[in-house]
């Protein structure tokens, strides 16, 4: 007679171990390569070419084996993120390189994308108050600064430089806490970085 088989042993297996710390240290690189010049430094064919790799590397590199891995564990909205979020990181490699040669982007595509990826993230930030109060902070700092570019090129003023500057800044800080809970947390078994729960409540089944 064949044993019947505890729930243990019929409970479905992640292929991978949890990705979203790759994803959010990758990210947290990428930031950084673009805070110089976010902050007005760099301004060079050297300093774009040099962010420009950053940017394909940790930027698109670790978000996009991050949001496979996520979506191969059945983390559809993890995965959403990173994978969408590596090809927009892709598209801040094309535009640092091409500015490296001289090649400045069209400024009216650039806007249209931005407004569609504004409009993406705002929904995406709702999503995530579902699971951690800090995810949506972390979300509503890229719809932030999304808001900041559309105005940038709308207006075509500089008032906006130094608020997506300090919105890169904050989001690769928020990355890096992120990133270090689940990484520490884990490994010490309590919360030396503490993550707070959701913000909103989802209805019951």
């Amino acid at each position: 007679m064949q044993d019947t088989p505890s729930p243990a042993a019929t409970a479905p297996v992640n292929p991978f171990a949890e990705p979203t710390a790759l994803g959010l240290l990758g990210l947290a690189v990428g930031c950084a390569a673009l805070i110089p010049i976010a902050f007005g430094h760099s301004l060079t064919a050297a300093g774009f070419r040099t962010a420009a790799f950053y940017c394909l590397y940790f930027g698109a590199g670790c978000q996009f084996i991050a949001g496979v891995m996520a979506l191969a564990n059945k983390n559809l909205l993890g995965g959403t993120l990173f994978t969408t979020f590596a090809f927009n990181w892709l598209m801040n490699y094309q535009t640092l390189s091409g500015l490296a040669e001289g090649r400045v982007p069209d400024a009216g595509i650039v806007l249209s994308v931005d407004v569609i990826f504004l409009v993406i993230f705002v929904v995406l930030t709702y999503a995530f108050g579902f699971f951690s109060k800090l995810l949506f902070a972390f979300l509503l700092d890229i719809v932030l600064l999304f808001a900041f570019r559309v105005l940038k090129e709308l207006t075509h003023s500089t008032a906006f430089a130094l608020p997506i500057a300090l919105s890169t800044v904050v989001l690769a800080g928020i990355a890096l806490y992120l990133a270090f809970g689940i990484l520490v947390n884990s490994a010490a078994g309590r919360a030396v970085f503490p993550i707070p729960g959701p913000l909103f409540k989802a209805a019951t089944p």
